[in-house]
């Protein structure tokens, strides 16, 4: 079967986001002085092909903890559905 992993990484909400604060500051010369925080991370699509659902999670267990986030800094979500 296909399936489509959508993945969220961002940064812990411990560690400091440079990226964000600065999209902040923008948003706040814009007008938009009532955002209170932004964190920046990103969205990655992966499409894979495996025999059922749970091989599915499986692989993209391993590819978000092997590869896609470092653990350390990084948290990740996702949500798999059949393509």
């Amino acid at each position: 079967m296909n399936y489509i992993a959508k993945i969220n990484v961002m940064p812990k909400k411990e560690i400091l986001d440079p990226q964000g604060k600065a999209v902040r500051l923008g948003l706040e010369n814009l007008g938009l002085e009532k955002v209170e925080d932004v964190r920046v991370g990103r969205h990655i699509t992966v499409q894979l092909s495996a025999d059922n659902e749970s091989q599915a999670k499986q692989m993209v267990e391993e590819a978000c903890t092997k590869l896609l986030a470092n653990l350390i800094m990084e948290s990740y979500d996702y949500e798999l559905e059949e393509a």
